[in-house]
């Protein structure tokens, strides 16, 4: 028997959200390559341990939802805003805990050296485009997680030992050939 894969009919959306937002840098290295910035956060919570864009929830003072991701870049990563330039909004992204998550992807400048808030992030990942694109990093498998009504399968990205799914993957993976493309001038 077929295992299914993972839908978000398995995961009831729910009805009313929480705003939160996630900022998708982007830079150039020294050889000319995409590079796209993550984190892996530290091992407290439900996402402990995946990997994700530096973000989070909209605070009552951010003026917009891309003031709420340039605020948690620089708390989290101190990606200071006027080292980002933002090239667009992408789809909005609900998840089964109630937020719905805005991505703004941006061109940034690198810091010479990532400091990042320890208590939530535990490290971060410069990963290559060409990475992300090849197809042999690009998988699935059956899972079966708490809270899951069955096992399912999983796409996701492998990241050295880490696996890039959930809704990380549903930001990155339909801007992936975009960012080949060319669309923005990264």
């Amino acid at each position: 028997m077929l295992t299914p894969s993972i839908s978000d009919a398995d995961f009831p959306i729910p009805k009313t959200f929480r705003e939160s937002a996630v900022l998708v840098p982007v830079f150039r290295d020294d050889a000319g390559e995409v590079q796209i910035v993550m984190v892996r956060r530290s091992a407290f919570g439900v996402h402990g341990g995946q990997l994700a864009f530096p973000g989070g929830k909209r605070d009552p003072e951010d003026e917009s939802l891309q003031a709420t991701a340039l605020r948690e870049a620089y708390e989290e990563v101190k990606l200071l805003p006027t080292n980002v330039e933002i090239l667009t909004s992408l789809p909005s992204v609900p998840v089964p805990s109630g937020f719905q998550i805005s991505p703004f992807l941006g061109r940034i400048a690198r810091p010479e050296v990532w400091e990042w808030q320890t208590r939530e992030i535990d490290e971060v990942l410069e990963i290559p485009l060409r990475h992300l694109a090849d197809t042999a990093t690009h998988t699935e498998e059956e899972w079966n997680l708490p809270g899951w009504p069955g096992p399912r399968r999983v796409p996701y990205f492998r990241v050295g030992d880490y696996k890039l799914w959930g809704a990380s993957y549903r930001i990155i993976q339909p801007l992936i050939p975009r960012l080949l493309a060319g669309e923005w001038e990264v």
